[in-house]
């Protein structure tokens, strides 16, 4: 929406410059009534106050949110990435990093940081088996445990809400509370 007011606000300024532009050209070059024609000076601040100081006004404001309607929708489209890859997991309870990346039409490492956003924000919990390239969706009642769901070695922490495997490297992402 801030794209399409942007526009709209950098066509008003170049119109309005337009508009002044052509009608004190015409009365500085005498196109008006015997007499009443306007000195160039005139023209030149006219335009100048009621031309150009307009055009900035509307087309600096227009710019600024033409480019941050820009950025905004970038924006919204990687929290809806972030939402299907979430859906994804939870839906068929695991997922393939190299499936979700085509998918989201996303690289590896994108997918990768997206599930850690999801961690840190508190809405993802599950492991993810690295060796095989697998994303988990666990309920807490399953990974209250010490042992790895993945191999079933004891888990130890590694970070905050991480927990890592040292026998198959499986990395558990755990609520934090």
């Amino acid at each position: 929406m801030g794209r399409i007011i942007g526009i709209i606000l950098i066509v008003v300024g170049l119109g309005i410059c337009g508009i002044v532009t052509l009608f004190l050209g015409v009365g500085a070059m005498g196109g008006g009534p015997e007499g009443t024609g306007l000195s160039p000076a005139g023209a030149i601040l006219g335009i100048a106050l009621f031309g150009v100081v307009p055009l900035l006004i509307f087309g600096g404001v227009g710019v600024f949110l033409f480019i941050k309607g820009g950025q905004e929708a970038a924006e919204m489209e990687d929290v809806r990435k972030k939402e299907r890859l979430l859906g994804m997991v939870q839906a068929a309870g695991k997922v393939s990093l190299p499936n979700a990346a085509i998918e989201l039409k996303m690289t590896r490492d994108q997918v990768k940081n997206a599930i850690f956003d999801l961690v840190n924000q508190g809405l993802f919990s599950g492991y993810i088996n690295w060796q095989e390239g697998i994303f988990y969706s666990k309920d807490l009642a399953q990974m209250q445990t010490t042992k790895c769901p993945n191999c079933g070695g004891e888990r130890e922490a590694v970070g905050k809400g991480l927990v890592k495997c040292p026998y198959c490297g499986a990395e558990l992402f755990l609520p934090q509370a």
